[in-house]
């Protein structure tokens, strides 16, 4: 048995936690649209072809806002296919995935699906293989109430109001040669500057998001926000990072993987608050962590990967991976990792949503089920509420091959004041040890009148759901002992926990 204690004061956060934090994505990739949120042929569709099983999961796992319609597929998209009447709509080849897109789901749809889900839209453009004009049409199309040939537009196809995306990514991975349109820093930089400037000009209050890195990894990191900021830092908000993490036969350095989201996220602010002083600016630029997952991209590259000139499926079963327990700490980790940073990361997306490496898989004709991630993800979204506080911790360390002496125990800690409620979010990341944690919550929160907790685990940590076996794994209560202003509980090897705590004060 290995011991920790923790201690948490509200009277010092970290940051309050924006809802944004909470977000997803849905790309046109795969299954993720057709045959996942979109089956006109399912029992449970609704008039709009749009599954109520999988909108119900949704529901449930408390996602705030939904990053569309890409990813690597904004990059050749044009906007214009995706509206007006079905019938009329083009199909085209998707380079991104080598597949064939129908726009059967388009931006009205994919709007209509989002009110159903009760989630807000951040909409990313084309600045790959399109520039500042197309993205402009698109923005007077979806926000200008009427009185143009775009806005007239808009209303012709159904959609009197305007569709009022606030916040806008502009393009994607644009560092990455796999993206179409890829380029240097600078000639994005500027590219990114032109269209973000263009884009206040119509509307200062809207949210713009630049391209960071589409990895720590990349070989151009650090110098890539750098000279991307160095042009467009007045006229952004946010830069976004995207990181992906899998086991690759070291699980002790895998169950670390918080460690190295940790350090990508540090880099970044420092980044761009080198360039804030350089500038002598008053604004500081958030993060928007609109990818981050665990993705077996081994997998995607050596078994899935489609190729052939005259093998362009329409939504074929890519990036479906099967996740475990282990997977799903490691994931709980991660947004853990988010909450401890929520003085800068302040808007996330999960990449992605439905079948493709998602929380929620789904089979024609058939059920939708819960993935292991799905457990983490709706847990914190649900109970991580009001300011993130930052834990002090007491416990020992395991080491890994990649990230050295890490702690065995990973955490952080929201509060709730109007609620009278703090959450507490544990990790367990010893393969064989269960761990008995102590957490001391402040004098200043008042006495504890209220505690319970949830815990993620299998006796096998390579365990998950399937279609045979949609409810092999889920959350079991864990019990909670009260000492005075402490907590006690007992976590069991590779195990992840959420702790809420009322409190009187």
């Amino acid at each position: 048995m290995l011991d920790a204690r923790l201690s948490l004061d509200p009277r010092s956060p970290i940051g309050t936690i924006d809802r944004r934090l909470f977000g997803s994505f849905i790309e046109h990739l795969g299954r993720a649209v057709y045959d996942g949120i979109h089956e006109p042929s399912h029992p449970t569709a609704d008039g709009n072809g749009f599954r109520q099983d999988v909108i119900e999961l949704v529901k449930e796992l408390g996602v705030s806002t939904i990053r569309y319609p890409g990813g690597n597929f904004v990059s050749g998209f044009r906007w214009e296919d995706s509206v007006g009447p079905v019938a009329e709509r083009p199909r085209r080849l998707d380079l991104a995935w080598h597949s064939t897109e129908t726009n059967e789901v388009g931006l009205h749809e994919f709007s209509d699906w989002l009110e159903a889900v009760g989630s807000e839209l951040m909409l990313a453009v084309n600045l790959g293989t399109r520039g500042t004009a197309e993205a402009l049409e698109l923005l007077e199309y979806t926000n200008l109430a009427s009185g143009t040939a775009r806005a007239d537009a808009r209303r012709a196809n159904g959609r009197e109001k305007p569709f009022d995306v606030r916040m806008w990514c502009l393009g994607n991975e644009m560092d990455g040669p796999w993206q179409l349109g890829h380029s240097s820093a600078e000639d994005y930089g500027k590219k990114a500057a032109m269209t973000a400037s263009a884009m206040r000009s119509f509307d200062p209050d809207l949210q713009l998001v630049v391209c960071g890195s589409s990895s720590s990894s990349m070989p151009t990191f650090g110098e890539w926000e750098r000279v991307v900021l160095s042009h467009c830092y007045d006229d952004v908000d946010y830069i976004s990072c995207h990181a992906y993490y899998e086991e690759k036969g070291d699980r002790a350095s895998f169950l670390a993987s918080g460690v190295d989201m940790d350090r990508f996220i540090d880099a970044v602010v420092a980044t761009a608050d080198h360039v804030k002083a350089v500038r002598g600016s008053s604004r500081a630029i958030d993060l928007s962590f609109d990818e981050w997952n665990i993705w077996y991209n081994e997998k995607f590259e050596t078994v899935d990967k489609i190729t052939g000139v005259d093998n362009w499926p329409v939504a074929p079963r890519l990036l479906e991976d099967e996740y475990t327990v282990t997977d799903a700490v490691v994931f709980g980790s991660l947004m853990i990792s988010l909450l401890k940073h929520a003085d800068r990361v302040t808007s996330a997306s999960l990449a992605q949503l439905v079948n493709v490496i998602a929380p929620i898989m789904t089979e024609p004709g058939g059920p939708a089920w819960r993935q292991t991630t799905f457990f983490p993800f709706a847990e914190t979204s649900a109970h991580a509420r009001g300011v993130a506080v930052d834990v002090t911790l007491d416990a020992p360390g395991y080491d890994t091959a990649r990230y050295g002496t890490v702690p065995v125990v990973d955490a952080v800690a929201s509060y709730d004041a109007a609620a009278g409620r703090a959450a507490v979010f544990l990790v367990n990341r010893s393969q064989d040890a269960p761990l008995r944690v102590s957490v001391q919550l402040a004098s200043a929160l008042g006495a504890i009148t209220a505690a319970d907790a949830v815990v993620l685990h299998d006796d096998d940590p390579t365990a998950s759901n399937t279609l045979a076996h949609p409810d092999r794994v889920s959350l079991k209560g864990l019990e909670v002992q009260v000492d005075g202003s402490s907590i006690v509980l007992e976590l069991p090897p590779v195990s992840w926990a959420r702790v809420s705590v009322g409190v009187a004060g």
